[in-house]
């Protein structure tokens, strides 16, 4: 039953963040995580997320902030970007062990790649227990 409410919990939390998500500029998705990055300057971007395991028993909840180097590394090619930033989140267990929920900050570090106007592949790797584990592979698509 547990694993049937946080997956329930899971979809809804996407269902949200679709939902509102009007001023997204790229929605970034890989097996166990999604996120929208909200465009707050030229540099700098904010990314409400959800993220779970494998196993489906904890749900993560973040925000990451991103600076893209772009300008800073003059990439004028817009096929690629690289971007570091800080991200918060709280993890919710809902397993049959007796782990706690936690909230916890972390850094990451990642790049993209994008094939053609709206698609690409993004890389992070990051530290931190609760802001969509320690990185992440997967698909980005420009809104």
């Amino acid at each position: 039953m547990k694993k049937i409410s946080f997956l329930c919990a899971f979809v809804f939390t996407f269902f949200v963040v679709n939902v509102f998500s009007q001023a997204r500029r790229e929605l970034n998705f890989g097996l166990i995580g999604v996120n929208y990055e909200i465009p707050v300057h030229e540099n700098i971007t904010i990314a409400p997320g959800a993220s779970t395991n494998f196993d489906l028993n904890w749900i993560t909840l973040n925000v990451k902030g991103n600076y893209y180097f772009d300008n800073l590394f003059e990439l004028t090619n817009e096929s690629w970007d690289v971007y570091g930033g800080v991200g918060a989140g709280y993890a919710i267990y809902s397993g049959n062990d007796n782990k706690d929920s936690d909230f916890d900050i972390g850094l990451h570090v990642g790049g993209r790649w994008f094939w053609n106007d709206k698609w690409g592949v993004y890389l992070e790797l990051g530290g931190g227990s609760t802001q969509g584990a320690t990185g992440g592979l997967g698909l980005t698509v420009k809104l």
